[in-house]
């Protein structure tokens, strides 16, 4: 049985296992906050294809963080965030729906509705919780808060 020596950045890995930390670059600096772009690349940004294949995305997105730093326009930072917010973040924008959607085609199916009808029904199902997503956006964004990495 072979056993593999630990690497610093191994150590380090508990630190960063409960955080989700991104590169980027400082836009403004406020009194209280500073706004930071990142560039959000696609899964496949790491493939040798990329070039290729014409799928390659990436998105330039701001995030605007809470807080004084000791940061300048231009300087490179790394954005970080809980990693159970994170996963608040993927429970409601895509968990939850895809729940609605198959709870409602059950329901429907179990039914004597047209199969169109019941998909379009379940579809339909998703309105409110995106209005609800909507009119509470204020209280889920302060939920979020993100930091730099000092």
């Amino acid at each position: 049985m072979a056993f593999a020596r630990r690497t610093d950045d191994q150590m380090e890995e508990p630190v960063k296992k409960n955080r989700i930390q991104h590169d980027g670059m400082v836009k403004e600096v406020g009194t209280d906050s500073v706004i930071v772009s990142i560039v959000s690349c696609a899964a496949c940004a790491g493939c040798k294809a990329r070039g290729f294949c014409g799928m390659t995305e990436s998105e330039e997105k701001t995030i605007d963080i809470r807080g004084r730093y000791n940061v300048s326009p231009g300087d490179k930072v790394t954005v970080q965030m809980e990693e159970s917010t994170g996963m608040k973040a993927v429970v409601l924008s895509y968990l939850v729906p895809v729940l609605i959607i198959m709870g409602g085609l059950f329901v429907l199916q179990s039914l004597p509705v047209n199969e169109l009808f019941a998909g379009l029904i379940s579809i339909a199902l998703l309105v409110p919780w995106f209005l609800i997503l909507y009119l509470s956006r204020k209280k889920i964004e302060r939920s979020f808060t993100f930091t730099l990495k000092t």
